[in-house]
């Protein structure tokens, strides 16, 4: 039997030279792929070029995932380096990972996860 779930996100996209954003959304894997390819005009993220997924996390609420968006816009920027090195020390782009989990139908655009 499977099960549907929704889940929301928030995450950071980096720079390569390690701008940061921090965003929220209920497709990581969409909204992801619109930061790499700049469909906004006029935005931070397009022009500083901060599309490498490099942390993230998931809540079941949307209200949790908002008040987790802002408290990360908040704080310093050292600790959100200091976060984001606990997870991922080598800056690791994550978005190709989501890719492959995509196309191997683990995850969806939507973000509707299906276990069973």
């Amino acid at each position: 039997m499977k099960i549907k779930r929704k889940e929301y996100y928030v995450s950071v996209v980096a720079s390569i030279s390690r701008v940061l954003y921090v965003g929220f959304t209920d497709s990581l894997l969409l909204r992801t792929g619109q930061h790499r390819r700049g469909v906004y005009e006029n935005t931070f993220s397009k022009k500083y070029k901060t599309y490498r997924l490099v942390y993230w996390e998931i809540f079941k609420n949307t209200d949790d995932a908002f008040q987790r968006e802002r408290q990360l816009k908040k704080n310093r920027r050292e600790k959100k380096i200091n976060l984001i090195q606990q997870k991922n020390p080598k800056w690791i782009d994550y978005y190709y990972h989501l890719v492959k989990l995509y196309k191997q139908g683990i995850i969806f655009l939507m973000s509707q996860v299906w276990v069973g």
